[in-house]
């Protein structure tokens, strides 16, 4: 793989609308921008090297991550995922990136992690933004735990580049007050359905 580059988004989140936050909400979005070997071949090549990848690069980019947060995995929260794939790709290509392994390879590295990372994919030039999804890592009606930060780079994804983003934060957002149903509430609802 060549990376050409990686890029490190760091947010400390102190007050929002008067609110202290207590203790800062902290968000970490790292990407690397790296050559697409799939670019410009049909659309039915072979996905692995993409998927091969993804799993390497979900293990060092949270390694960086969580050292540039400062933070363990027990700290954790929330996490993210994406990707933007150049204009001489296809889309299948991000979301051989994003789906069959990379959360898996997310999960290994902080040894959390219940619940569907969300995540996507888009094609685009260079100076494409993309919003990061925060999901849950553990609840999955942890509604409180949901937020995005809109990233991009100047200069990526070129034609024949992808750009994968990743992402975990510490807490929920600052002023939140959406506390979620608890699982038995959703489990009686569907139970419901089937009455």
């Amino acid at each position: 793989m060549t990376i050409r580059k990686t890029i490190t988004h760091v947010e400390e989140i102190n007050s929002e609308y008067g609110a202290r936050a207590n203790p800062p909400l902290r968000r970490v979005a790292i990407a690397a921008v790296f050559e697409n070997p799939l670019a410009g071949k049909a659309a039915g090549a072979d996905l692995k090297p993409l998927i091969d990848y993804s799993l390497e690069l979900g293990a060092s980019l949270t390694k960086t991550a969580l050292a540039t947060l400062g933070a363990s995995p027990g700290e954790l929260r929330a996490y993210t995922k994406a990707a933007v794939v150049g204009i001489g790709g296809d889309l299948e290509h991000g979301a051989a990136m994003i789906h069959p392994r990379l959360g898996m390879a997310m999960r290994r590295s902080i040894k959390r992690g219940r619940v569907i990372i969300p995540g996507h994919a888009k094609v685009g030039p260079p100076g494409t933004a993309v919003d990061l999804i925060y999901g849950p890592l553990d609840d999955g009606w942890d509604l409180d735990a949901f937020d995005s930060t809109p990233v991009l780079i100047h200069d990526a994804p070129r034609p024949q580049e992808i750009v994968l983003w990743l992402g975990y934060a510490t807490g929920p957002r600052v002023n939140a007050r959406c506390k979620g149903p608890d699982q038995k509430e959703v489990d009686a609802l569907v139970a419901s359905f089937n009455a």
